[in-house]
């Protein structure tokens, strides 16, 4: 045992604590001498371990290169097509069709009846009292007038609620169907041609002054539905509400607008009368005795030209309204009994329609169905009227399509009448498109491309000295075709297909908006492009003429060239 040392001893210090620091002094100084500098200097190396050298990228092996992306070639951001998305607005006399360009359907379909125009808390429509309540009278002449945003007829209209209800309208799908910024999104919007300067004005002042959108690009109504059938020309038939406007088009231009006031509205007003026609007189009876207030207010169609009639005739029409493809309708089946042949043939009866009537008194119409087809035939194809008698805006629609096609050049009519496009709310009564087709035959079949109509032309026509005029006659010799010539055409028609022309032919179509959709998908710059600044600061009136934006020229190196000059304004088109 090692003896303790005298200071160890004057210290007081214990053994076993003297004996335990010795040794620990005699086991670092067996350990080599290291600073703080040589702790961090045993770290160790950022070197990869011999094994692993191989994977390593070595300039002089072949190696996958890092990725550069070049802004030219690389896909766009998310922030970046955010920007780039095209709004579609097609605006009706009624509807109002919202979506993104670039889709097939449209996101929201809004309506301007008056229950869409309800404020926030208004609960009167759902009052058990509501439909039983006494109500204005109207005229015949405003029927379905509080379901309209517009007429063509400006006078009486008031453009200051147009564009209220237009404003709210269109913030409603901004901020329940769309979910998007209006300020930095370009917006086309789909019109009808034939559209009056005051209305264009409103609307576009509505939309710029209240969304703050920064351009609308103008597309016209038949031109995006001629695009919407894949076809660069065809002859639009747009049965409309207030009117059914046919519009030739040809290489995407309107060539001849022609129109007539017969539309939908009318035929809705025609199937009112129907029903008032045919409702329980018993009912009618049963109101007698009471007050003339409640009267007025539980008499069924008493008054069909009242509002809260409209929505369920327009219904009955879209629902059961029907148009037979003849003229005539079909024979009808004759029974007769084999016991006794002197008994008279009897008729059979038709089928009869049931049609629950919602409004008080609750009433099931039993309506034959051929009468379903009467207010179509009255009120589009003019059933039982003379064509004589009618004025020019009152023409049937075969009469109208035949005048349209008429008034063409015959090159753009032999392509036109392959092509006969029927849309618009009209459009999807059964049997109304294969009608007008039969209609439109027969007539070229009657009369042929002759302008020339009345009495004198009858007499003429049926007049057999004046089929083959006596006279000299000049024969032309047949032209010799060259054989060059015809084998160069042949190739360059090898793999086409031959452009039906000189038949009359319906296509169909997917729809304004669908159309609009397409083109806004080009991402090509419409001819009515109009900026928000500039239409702000001078309105309609800052409009230019077609005439006025002339190409300018440049001299290029290789040669002159004619380009288009930059355009300082911009122009109404159609709309001028």
């Amino acid at each position: 045992m090692p003896r303790l040392s005298a200071n160890a001893q004057s210290a007081g210090t214990s053994p076993a604590t003297t004996q335990l620091q010795s040794g620990t002094q005699w086991f670092e100084s067996q350990l080599p001498m290291t600073t703080a500098a040589g702790y961090f200097d045993r770290k160790p190396n950022a070197a990869p371990r011999p094994g692993l050298v191989h994977l390593q990228a070595d300039p002089s092996s072949p190696h996958t290169p890092q990725r550069t992306f070049s802004s030219a070639f690389s896909s766009p951001s998310l922030s970046y097509r955010a920007e780039e998305e095209v709004l579609v607005f097609e605006l009706g006399a009624r509807h109002l069709w919202v979506g993104i360009a670039g889709e097939s359907n449209p996101r929201c379909w809004l309506g301007f009846g008056p229950e869409d125009g309800r404020r926030v808390g208004d609960y009167h429509p759902y009052y058990s009292e509501y439909q039983d309540r006494p109500r204005k009278r109207k005229r015949a002449y405003k029927w379905g007038e509080d379901h309209e945003l517009w007429r063509m007829d400006l006078r009486g209209l008031d453009l200051g609620l147009v564009e209220d209800r237009i404003e709210r309208a269109v913030r409603e799908a901004y901020t329940k169907y769309l979910l998007l910024d209006s300020k930095n999104k370009r917006l086309i919007l789909i019109l009808p041609s034939l559209l009056p300067h005051r209305l264009l004005s409103s609307v576009l002042t509505t939309i710029f002054v209240n969304f703050q959108t920064p351009s609308i690009t103008l597309l016209s109504s038949p031109t995006v539905i001629v695009v919407a059938t894949g076809c660069r020309a065809g002859l639009v038939v747009d049965v409309g509400w207030d009117e059914t406007v046919i519009t030739g088009v040809y290489d995407f231009r309107e060539i001849q607008v022609l129109r007539t006031a017969r539309g939908m509205k009318l035929v809705t007003k025609y199937m009112a009368e129907l029903l008032k026609e045919y409702a329980d007189p018993a009912a009618i009876s049963a109101t007698r005795s009471e007050s003339p207030e409640n009267q007025e207010a539980r008499l069924p169609f008493q008054l069909s030209f009242d509002s809260r009639y409209f929505a369920f005739a327009e219904e009955v029409t879209s629902r059961t309204a029907w148009c037979p493809t003849e003229a005539e309708g079909g024979p009808q089946e004759i029974k007769t009994t084999g016991i006794d042949a002197s008994e008279p043939p009897q008729t059979e009866s038709p089928e009869t329609t049931s049609i629950p009537s919602p409004l008080p008194p609750r009433q099931t119409l039993q309506i034959p169905f051929p009468k379903l087809a009467q207010p179509v035939e009255k009120g589009l194809l003019a059933q039982g009227t003379n064509i004589d008698n009618l004025d020019h805006e009152e023409q049937p629609l075969p009469q109208l399509i035949y005048n349209t096609l008429l008034s063409l050049p015959s090159d753009v009519r032999s392509v036109c009448m392959s092509r006969i496009i029927t849309t618009g709310g009209g459009s999807n009564i059964a049997g109304l498109k294969t009608r007008l087709l039969n209609e439109l035959t027969s007539i070229i079949e009657k009369r042929g491309w002759n302008p020339v109509q009345g009495r004198v032309a009858r007499l003429v026509a049926n007049n057999p000295r004046l089929e083959n005029p006596s006279g000299p006659k000049t024969m032309l010799e047949p032209q010799v075709k060259d054989e060059i010539t015809e084998k160069l055409e042949k190739n360059k028609m090898k793999g086409l297909t031959a452009e039906m022309v000189g038949e009359v032919r319906g296509v169909e179509t997917l729809g304004a908006w669908a159309g609009g959709s397409l083109a806004a998908s080009l991402k090509v710059k419409g001819v009515v492009e109009i900026e928000r600044d500039t239409f702000l600061a001078n309105g309609l009136a800052g409009a230019k003429r077609e005439s006025e934006m002339v190409a300018a020229t440049q001299r290029m190196s290789l040669g002159a060239r004619t380009v288009l000059g930059e355009k300082n304004g911009w122009t109404l088109g159609n709309w001028a």
